[in-house]
């Protein structure tokens, strides 16, 4: 709570000098920053619509079930939702706090957040045009691997 408070007042101080810098640029970013806001939440609160949803829908006994025992093919399951899914960080930590309290293993969802934002099934076909194909391949592949041992190291030390 405190952190948040420090974190608060800075950015405050911050745009307090900004705007004493240059009003016109401050007013600009300001807006810029609004318009980004605004275009992003009916995006923002369909993707937490829809986690609800599902957190509602599926009984705690199945989270459990499926990714509460550490088992090789819950890993995987959760892992290869995490890699598939484009999910703002944001709204990750959340959710990984929701599956935690329904019964999901700490390694599951250290795996599950890891590959989330690690891996990027979604947006390889977009990466593919930056960087070749090759490059997308090895870098999702290894942030695959890297993101289970992530998982498995996290789950051995919060257990």
């Amino acid at each position: 709570m405190l952190f948040n408070i420090v974190l608060y007042i800075l950015a405050a101080v911050a745009l307090y000098i900004s705007f004493r810098r240059d009003r016109q640029k401050t007013k600009k970013a300001l807006a810029i920053a609004w318009n980004s806001f605004r275009n992003l939440i009916p995006t923002m609160l369909g993707i937490i619509g829809l986690i609800g949803l599902m957190l509602a829908l599926v009984p705690r006994e199945v989270i459990a079930g499926l990714f509460g025992n550490n088992s090789p093919a819950g890993i995987l399951l959760i892992s290869l939702a995490g890699a598939v899914t484009l999910i703002p960080a944001f709204i990750a930590f959340p959710l990984a706090a929701s599956l935690l309290q329904s019964g999901a293993s700490v390694m599951a969802v250290a795996c599950f957040i890891t590959t989330l934002l690690m891996v990027g099934i979604i947006t390889a076909p977009m990466e593919v045009n930056f960087f070749g194909k090759k490059f997308t391949f090895w870098r999702n592949a290894i942030g695959f691997v890297l993101a289970l041992v992530i998982g498995g190291v996290m789950g051995v030390i919060l257990q």
